[in-house]
């Protein structure tokens, strides 16, 4: 297999373009990331966040709407995938957000992935009028809008009447011009619903955890995968990682000084990597060794700096790749 790599653009979720103070500086910040990344054939796609207020607590600061930013760099970029990881299913109607999905297919010529999730950050939901839902109930819209999604993407005049949803013989069109459809990619490793979703209509899953974990989640998802006659090959396998790549023997509380932004350094390390090359390529090494296939990257402080992309592409993807590729030849 092929390992691919994406990369958070800055979108101000993570407090990550609170130096600057224009809105418009702002805003070319994430758009100069994602042209870097867009100049770089290293790298596969840029990613957003699906989210409203900053983490890792609510602080008036800007952060910039998923969707609204995935079609303007649609066409900031020419080449780059776009993706959301993920978009919440409870922020938009599931016939909506096929029918903005399959905009910004068009607006991109075919390089969207459209990712979804059922949504956790609770002061968000509850600020912009969503409620918060219960676990069970947010899990079976989830379940729907998978299925709604999927129908308007395959189906002329589609039907379905659910207990949360309904749709009624909706036109799509253009339903994007990516084929089959549009590569969705489900978010979450819940074992009963999430991961059997991704068997019945996923093209992407992405599971965030340690190797073991990783490892049993997929075995998962490959048993869903044959209880629905799905080819579990034909899914991708993704991960996305926090890192901070440093300099080889550089003082790491040093090198983090300026994207802690005053938070102790043993908090600012809590599920990120924070290390050198050797340490980095360790830790990806050890989960694609149980299944993953690809990446998505977040990197403080590339707003400001896009060097540690650079460093990324040049010392950490290339002895990856070569990696997996020694392991596909002795398998």
């Amino acid at each position: 297999m092929t390992i691919k790599f994406g990369v958070f653009v800055p979108q101000g979720w993570k407090m990550d373009l609170a130096e600057l103070q224009d809105p418009i500086a702002k805003y070319e910040a994430m758009t100069k990331v994602a042209r870097e990344a867009d100049n770089d054939e290293a790298w596969d796609s840029i990613w957003l966040y699906d989210h409203f207020h900053t983490v890792p607590a609510p602080v008036l600061e800007a952060v910039f709407e998923c969707w609204t930013a995935s079609a303007a760099l649609a066409r900031d970029t020419k080449r780059v995938r776009i993706g959301q990881m993920v978009s919440c299913a409870g922020y938009r109607s599931p016939a909506l957000y096929a029918k903005i999905a399959s905009t910004v297919d068009v607006a991109s010529h075919g390089r969207l992935n459209a990712g979804l999730g059922a949504g956790w950050y609770e002061h968000e939901w509850r600020a912009y009028g969503y409620g918060f839902p219960d676990v069970k109930t947010r899990m079976g819209m989830f379940r729907e809008a998978c299925e709604i999604i999927y129908l308007m993407w395959t189906e002329n005049y589609p039907v379905f009447h659910g207990k949360y949803y309904s749709i009624d013989r909706p036109i799509n069109e253009p339903n994007g011009v990516q084929q089959p459809h549009i590569p969705l990619w489900i978010g979450g490793s819940g074992e009963r619903v999430t991961l059997r979703l991704v068997a019945r209509f996923g093209d992407a899953c992405n599971i965030n955890a340690d190797p073991p974990t990783v490892k049993h989640k997929l075995d998962v998802l490959r048993q869903h995968c044959a209880d629905v006659g799905r080819n579990y090959a034909e899914i991708i396998k993704s991960s996305e990682l926090a890192i901070h790549l440093i300099e080889p023997g550089e003082d790491p509380v040093k090198a983090t000084e300026r994207a802690r932004r005053g938070l102790p350094y043993e908090e600012y390390t809590k599920g990120k990597i924070v290390g050198p090359p050797d340490v980095v390529v360790e830790r990806l090494n050890a989960l694609v060794d149980v299944g993953i296939e690809y990446f998505i990257i977040y990197m403080p402080g590339i707003a400001y700096d896009q060097q540690p992309m650079r460093d990324f592409a040049q010392q950490v993807m290339p002895r990856v790749r070569e990696r997996s590729a020694a392991q596909t030849a002795a398998d």
